[in-house]
């Protein structure tokens, strides 16, 4: 873990070991979890700190949802309470709850049908939140969760919004200086947003950063399906164009063919 991404923790970790404090109790959390705040969006604390600055792939999402951040506060505690140090118990917090619930198993039949596994050397992308944590990162546009009243963030307007745009830049730009070499997959607007962000400020090379996926949410599953070659075009509602899709399914299996997963040197192409 990189050294600026420690003090959060350390500001936090009397609440993480608090056995009283139940976290699911509190809507959206604690409120000694919340970090800052404008008229709209509150943000909360949940650990999400941990940096792997070896990792190859780079997965990006909006913001950690609450699900996702009691996850991540529930395993924080019980790491540190069995006497895990902060760095390993951090780390723990974070694989656990990054693309947790039914949208991981989307997600790695997304990257195995595109051929990530392949490219690692592993069965399966699966193995990104087990046996093979060192070859990825987990990332957001959002770092911390952020809540409009109880309910998760949605990403609406973040590209407008000065609050949620200094959030892309004390967190998800400062990640990105310590991820020079690894590869970068957006998912949904607000991810793409902060990669194209990122790259404007000179901190990521576009062709690191692989667009035009679709997000792998439940509410995302026609998409879906049409992108892995379970729905045909024939099916679709009228609400899924199939060219985007289709073309960004071409363009994505094209870079990843080619690609050289290079842990620690900039991002190799043949």
């Amino acid at each position: 873990m990189a050294t600026d991404s420690l003090p959060l923790f350390h500001r936090y970790e009397g609440i993480l070991r608090d056995p009283a404090l139940d976290f699911a109790a509190h809507l959206p959390l604690p409120d000694a979890l919340r970090m800052a705040n404008d008229a709209r969006h509150a943000v909360y604390y949940a650990p999400f700190d941990h940096l792997n600055p070896d990792a190859r792939l780079v997965l990006v999402g909006l913001s950690p949802g609450r699900a996702q951040a009691l996850v991540a506060l529930e395993t924080a505690r019980r790491e540190l309470l069995a006497g895990s140090d902060d760095v390993s118990a951090a780390a723990a917090a974070k694989h656990a709850a990054s693309w947790s619930g039914p949208i991981r198993r989307t997600l790695v039949r997304m990257l195995d049908f595109l051929g990530v596994a392949t490219q690692l050397d592993i069965a399966s992308t699966a193995e990104l939140w087990t046996t093979h944590t060192d070859l990825v990162h987990f990332s957001a546009a959002l770092r911390y969760p952020v809540f409009v009243g109880a309910k998760n963030f949605n990403g609406a307007g973040v590209e407008r919004n000065p609050f949620l745009l200094a959030q892309i830049d004390s967190y998800f730009a400062l990640e990105c200086t310590h991820l020079t070499h690894a590869m970068f997959i957006p998912f949904g607007t607000a991810a793409q947003v902060a990669c194209d962000r990122v790259v404007a400020q000179g901190l990521l090379r576009p062709e690191q950063v692989l667009a035009g996926l679709p997000h792998p949410s439940g509410a995302n599953a026609e998409r879906v399906a049409y992108f892995l070659g379970q729905k045909t075009r024939a099916s679709l509602s009228a609400q899924t164009r199939p060219e985007p899709i289709d073309a960004a399914r071409a363009s994505a299996l094209l870079r990843l063919s080619t690609w050289i997963p290079a842990a620690g040197k900039p991002l190799q192409e043949h």
